[in-house]
């Protein structure tokens, strides 16, 4: 999936205590070339490495563009209120040009040997966790007061403030640390070798159904990569000419949104082919392609669009909850115009039980609840349309696998669909993981704080079900397609299922906004 992100390209050095001049002059040229990012990494134990923040700073002092980060810091040995005070510094000094890394600990022989602590998986997540919380408090200045077993800070007078949010880079590979990148990281810095590309699809999953769940959206944190490779004659990944380079990495981003690449070379002839050809070419190939995108006609439900039309609007007593006119909400709920594409129905919809909402006014946080509930529906919405809109250029035969194929303007059908696929199923995860959020965690909450509810509730569960299955015949039907050898049935029958999954989705999510939006702003999510 491509979140969109503009494209950042930035070397990661390193900090080898005998060729610091070879080190200063590569963040130097770095900063000549136009990347964007000079990235260090901090082994405080290593003795063979000089250390990471005063290696920024002088590198912050030698530069005038480029961004600073540690790819990523030690947490185990830097103290979270220190390292948000060095931060904030350096960002004064470099006029807003620095980011914080954090990493939850890793070689930790080496930092038990230097007086560090030595952690369980599960605590050294924990101290990540709590290190975020007083870093950001520490950056809004003021008193920062947090109980915790890890970093407990009582009544501390922070400053400096920044020049600027510093956004947090969490490096991240397993369940729980992806879980924690999505609900508190502004940057996912995964790296080759820990991370390969056909191991960047389940953690990018991972990472947007725990941000859904968190009431974010999965674009809200940008995707980076460390990356190795050698410039050759191979075809294999990073192994090529600078064009197979470019070609890979824009491929890389159109299928799996990874936008910023840090290249992990201190050779000065590699850091020029990287920023001066890759990176132009890159640039190149992912806006031509996200041009085409844009401009292609689109399968969105518009009344031109529309196949037939259904039985009943939604009553009277259900538009009552609409834009909290009768409720005192300012939050809106995304109106159904009615319209739909497929000739059957998922349900009938004039059976829809309604709630009678009171009347009352509602404090800011309690609409920003609300907001959240929209907000994880837009995305959703959003996703639909753009499978809609891969489903439209398959039936074409323009799909391709990203502008990294754009040069040859033309795909196998058997690579179209594999790119089909690979959205569908995207897509079907980040749904079912939002709707098993409500089944499991909110509908239960408000059944207890609003028992008037249940009957809504119950209709929402069953609707979940259907649309459950819905996904399910999609699959099926994106099965036919893969072994059909261009059948033109098959992709009618792909087509006809996505359309009522599409009729069936959007009606749902605008009858739950209706009902669900002013009990979710007075009890919450639980």
């Amino acid at each position: 999936m491509d979140y969109g992100h503009e494209l950042e390209f930035g070397a990661f050095l390193t900090p080898d205590a005998a060729h610091l001049d070879q080190l200063l002059e590569n963040a130097q040229l770095a900063d000549v070339l136009g990347l964007e990012l000079v990235t260090i990494q901090d082994h405080p134990y290593a003795a063979q490495q000089a250390d990471m923040w005063t290696l920024l700073s002088v590198i912050g002092a030698r530069t005038t563009s480029i961004r600073l980060c540690p790819n990523v810091t030690s947490l185990p040995l830097r103290p979270p209120v220190v390292l948000a005070k060095a931060a904030a510094t350096l960002d004064l000094l470099t006029n807003g040009r620095t980011e914080l890394g954090l990493g939850a600990g890793a070689f930790w022989d080496g930092i038990a040997a230097a007086g560090g602590p030595r952690r369980a998986p599960k605590e050294a997540v924990d101290a990540l966790i709590e290190a975020i919380e007083v870093i950001r408090a520490f950056w809004r200045g003021g008193s920062v007061r947090h109980t915790g077993e890890h970093y407990p800070v009582q009544g501390l007078r922070a400053g400096p403030v920044p020049a600027h949010d510093i956004p947090i880079w969490l490096g991240a590979y397993k369940p729980r640390m992806l879980r924690v990148t999505a609900r508190l990281a502004d940057v996912w810095i995964p790296s080759m070798g820990y991370a390969d590309p056909p191991a960047l699809p389940a953690m990018n999953a991972a990472i947007d159904e725990a941000a859904i769940a968190a009431g974010r959206a999965p674009e809200s944190v940008r995707r980076a990569y460390n990356i190795v490779g050698s410039f050759g004659s191979s075809r294999d990944f990073l192994r090529g000419s600078p064009t197979d380079w470019a070609e890979q990495l824009a491929e890389l981003t159109l299928s799996q949104g990874m936008s910023t690449y840090l290249l992990g070379s201190d050779d000065p002839q590699a850091l020029a082919s990287f920023a001066q050809e890759v990176a132009p070419r890159v640039r190149e190939l992912v806006a031509a392609e996200r041009t085409r995108m844009q401009s292609a006609p689109t399968a969105a439900v518009t009344p031109e669009s529309v196949v037939t039309q259904v039985d009943s609007a939604p009553s009277a007593s259900e538009q009552e909850g609409v834009g909290g006119r009768h409720t005192g909400l300012r939050v809106a709920a995304t109106p159904d115009s009615g319209e739909r594409l497929a000739s059957e129905r998922a349900w009938e919809e004039g059976d829809r039980p309604v709630y009678a909402m009171r009347k009352r006014d509602y404090t800011a946080h309690e609409e920003a609840t609300a907001q959240h509930l929209v907000d994880v529906h837009d995305h959703l919405r959003a996703e639909l349309t753009q499978v809609r809109d891969i489903v439209a250029q398959v039936r074409r035969g323009s799909m391709t696998v990203g502008s990294a194929r754009s040069a040859i303007n033309t795909m196998t059908m058997r690579q179209n669909n594999w790119t089909l696929g690979a959205y569908c199923a995207a897509y079907c995860r980040v749904l079912t993981g939002h709707h098993t959020l409500e089944d499991r965690g909110i509908f239960p909450h408000l059944r207890r704080a609003e028992p008037e509810l249940a009957p809504v509730i119950d209709r929402l569960e069953e609707e979940h079900v259907v649309i459950h299955d819905l996904l399910d015949r999609l699959d099926e039907a994106l099965v036919c397609v893969v072994t059909a050898d261009g059948d033109t049935t098959a992709l009618d029958d792909l087509s006809a299922a996505l359309d009522l999954l599409t009729d069936a989705l959007l009606s749902h999510l605008s009858y739950e906004e209706r009902q669900l939006l002013a009990p979710l702003a007075e009890h919450g999510f639980g």
